[in-house]
Order: structure tokens, then sequence, then C-alpha cells
């Protein structure tokens, strides 16, 4: 990102605020109204239950009850987790991410460029163009798909959802798992040597592209905290206001199976004792187009009802990590049987976090 682009969308994002003065202000109040809707949630919620016809304990009580109560949360959270990762990706511009990745050998280059990919933006929309900056940068292959895979797969917002929802140990092994996965398959697939399985467009592109590296390497270090923080609430509005229809969405069939789908059932479907439903749920997510604020709600709905959580982590996983859109975006720059590759060593690494999940929680 240029200095100039940031500090416009900045300028953009905190009305009357001048200088960091004014931007801390506006956080501050923003904070404090988060905290005053979080802390009112429960209060919320059984108000509107009071207005409405609905009969105490009944199935439909119970749904509409979790869709009113979850709506306003995960939206709250959402926002809040959103912004904090606005702030801290003005750190982690794609210019310097590329500088950082290129010339490592694998192995450190996997490690580095998985991390990097948590913290790092990405989604369908920016597969090629960050996909033909790597390879431009010099960046091995195998290092390009530790980033590839961990991007989505350790989801920033689904960590954070993670954490505030089911507490920091469920958070810390999906972020290990995660790693784990993204780290080995990596290098296994530079490993393999699969360059011949780029689009022939792509080799050619890289091999003459080396000249046309990122022109503004440190700007992302330069800039004020005023732009810093407008780059968060920039981030809350693009993010919040593209994924709210998916989490409303999310939050009705998740507000459905609260309401409706009978405990044992959903235990004997999704629960630990039935070794395919870990690979059942994967099957069942990857042709699914949602994101991680959108599918969080059911898999809360899922687990309370008595879903194992290795199979409901490997269901969100591939429905975060491996859906069709995505496989589609990157067919302009991979083959298909690279494609499968890379789908098929992904979603062996999500068999293994399901069922690693299963066995020890």
């Amino acid at each position: 990102m240029s200095s100039a682009t940031t500090t416009n969308s900045a300028n953009s994002s905190v009305p009357a605020a001048s200088g960091s003065r004014g931007a801390w202000l506006w956080t501050l109040l923003f904070l404090a109204a988060w905290s005053a809707l979080y802390a009112s949630l429960d209060a919320i919620a059984d108000g509107v239950l009071a207005l409405l016809p609905l009969a105490s304990g009944t199935h439909l009580a119970e749904a509409v009850h979790f869709f009113v109560f979850d709506t306003p949360k995960v939206l709250l959270l959402l926002t809040l987790i959103v912004f904090v990762i606005g702030v801290a990706q003005t750190f982690f511009s794609p210019e310097r991410t590329r500088a950082l990745l290129a010339g490592r050998r694998e192995g450190v280059g996997n490690l580095m460029a998985a991390n990097l990919g948590i913290v790092t933006p990405f989604c369908s929309c920016s597969a090629v163009p960050l996909f033909m900056g790597f390879l431009m940068a010099g960046v091995p292959l195998g290092v390009t798909f530790s980033f590839l895979i961990s991007a989505p797969m350790v989801n920033e917002i689904a960590l954070g959802l993670l954490f505030a929802m089911f507490g920091w140990q469920v958070a810390l092994l999906y972020l290990v798992m995660g790693l784990s996965v993204a780290i080995l398959a990596g290098w296994v697939i530079g490993r393999l040597k699969l360059e011949h399985l780029l689009e022939d467009w792509v080799r050619e592109m890289a091999q003459a592209g080396q000249a046309a590296q990122a022109e503004d390497d440190g700007n992302a270090v330069g800039i004020g905290w005023a732009e810093r923080l407008g780059e968060g609430y920039k981030h809350v509005r693009d993010i919040v206001g593209k994924v709210w229809p998916y989490i409303l969405v999310g939050i009705a069939l998740g507000a459905g199976i609260h309401g409706y789908v009978p405990r044992d059932f959903m235990a004997a479907l999704m629960g630990r004792d039935a070794w395919w439903a870990v690979p059942a749920a994967v099957l069942i997510g990857v042709p699914m187009y949602s994101n991680a604020a959108g599918i969080i709600p059911v898999v809360e709905a899922l687990l309370a009802k008595g879903a194992a959580l290795g199979t409901v982590l490997a269901f969100m996983m591939s429905v975060i990590a491996l859906s069709a859109p995505e496989m589609i975006i990157l067919r302009k720059v991979l083959k298909p049987k690279l494609i499968a590759i890379f789908a098929g060593v992904v979603a062996s690494g999500i068999l293994l976090v399901g069922y690693v999940f299963n066995a020890v929680l």
C-alpha cells in the first residue's frame, strides 16, 4: 500500500479526526460503546424474546433466542477483531511480505511463510497477484504454498472468534495444528519439484518479472498511528460490510440446528465415535462458500448439540481453506494436477487436525 493511499483512507474513515489525538479519541469512544453493547447482550436478547408471542422452552423460542443473541454477539466480536487486525496489517504490507520471503531456503522459508500467512491480508481475489508477486520475487514454490495454505487455513478472524467463544486452549491448538499443516504441506510440495505444473505464462512472467517487485517496501513502517487506526476503521467498513449477509445466514442455520436438531442425532452423526465423520465433514465443507465469520455460528450450534470439536473444526477449515471458488481462482495460475495435489495435501492436513482434536479433547 502506498503512503498516500493509507493517509486518504484514514482521513475518510475517522470523521473530524485531525492527527493521532483525534484518532485515539474516536478509538476510545468506539471501545467504550463496544463494551457497553457487549455487556448488554443477555438483557437485549431476553427483552426481545419477551416482546414476541412465543412459549418459553419451545423449539421456535430456542431458535429465536439463539438468533437474537448471537447476531449482535458475532458482529461485535467480528468488528473488534477486524479492527485490531486492520491496524496490525499496516506493519505487514504484501510488498514487505514478498521481500521477507524472497531468497529464503525451504524449511526456514516455510516456517516464515506460514506465520506471515496469519497476519497478512489474503482472500480469493488476491490469490493470483500475491502468488505471482511471490514467484517474481524469487520465493520458492514450496514456500509460496506454505503461505497460500496458512493464510486461509489459520484464519485470523476464525482464530479471534475461537478464542473469544471457546477459550485459549482451543484457539492455541487450532493455531498450532494449522501452522504445522501449512509448514509440512509447503515443504512436501517444494520437495516434489512441481514448478512445471504452473501455467506457462506464470513461469514466463516469473522468469522475466524480477524488476516488477514492490516499489514502496518501507511505507508501512513509516506511517503514524492516525493512519494505522484509520486503516483499522477502513478494515471494519470493508470486511464487516461485505460479510454480514453470510453471518446472518450462518446464524440462521445455527439457530435452526440449535432449536430443532436433536442432540442425540447430531452426536451420532458428527460425534468422536464415528470414524467416518471427519472425512464426511470435509467433503460437505468443500463445495460450500462462506467465510470464518459466517461459519463460526454454525460451529457453535453444532458443538452445543454434541458434535465432536475435531469434526466441526475439520468442517470449518475445509469451508475456509478448500472452497470451490478458491480453486477456480487458483486455476488461473495452476494446472489442474497441481491444484489436485494442493487440495489433496491440505485435505490430508485438515483430516489430521480433526482426528487429533477428537483424540485429545
